[in-house]
């Protein structure tokens, strides 16, 4: 993406006409359409010149709140950060390079998480690096069963 054409003009009208054009309704039915997708990939087939993953990411938030599924939304970005930091799978030793890579997934999904799930997020990342999964676990999407054991959603 170039300089801040990302940001000129109307970000949001240009984002939903883009997901539109791709045939859905909403930025979560495009998102859903492509799981484990790293957020900065689907940016680039929106419009590689002019969105950013952040865009995408703020948008999402913005439709889980509306739906009240923002347990739902923390659980895909994980399974993105996952899927782009580990794309063969959870790796079978967290060597110092592999616990660097997966601290850096947990700390960019924590970052990109709402202040609203910070505690879960920070218990599921330490129950994750404490009880590392088997080796070549990926989430797929948000309804990962480990996932959903680690963040499951909300009952009020």
């Amino acid at each position: 993406m170039s300089g801040g054409a990302a940001w000129r003009g109307d970000v949001k009208a240009r984002l939903y006409e883009r997901v539109r054009a791709k045939g859905y309704d909403t930025l979560t039915a495009f998102a859903e359409a492509r799981p484990a997708i790293p957020l900065h990939e689907l940016a680039d087939e929106l419009g590689q010149e002019d969105v950013a993953a952040v865009q995408i990411l703020s948008g999402l938030l913005g439709e889980a709140e509306q739906r009240k599924q923002v347990t739902r939304f923390v659980r895909d970005v994980l399974a993105r950060e996952l899927a782009e930091a580990f794309p063969d799978g959870w790796p079978g030793v967290l060597d110092d390079a592999n616990r660097f890579e997966a601290a850096m997934a947990l700390g960019r999904w924590s970052a990109y998480s709402p202040l609203t799930h910070e505690e879960r997020v920070r218990q599921a990342s330490d129950a994750l690096l404490a009880n590392p999964p088997p080796a070549g676990w990926r989430p797929l999407s948000h309804d990962d069963g480990l996932l959903r054991t680690l963040l499951p959603d909300d009952t009020a």
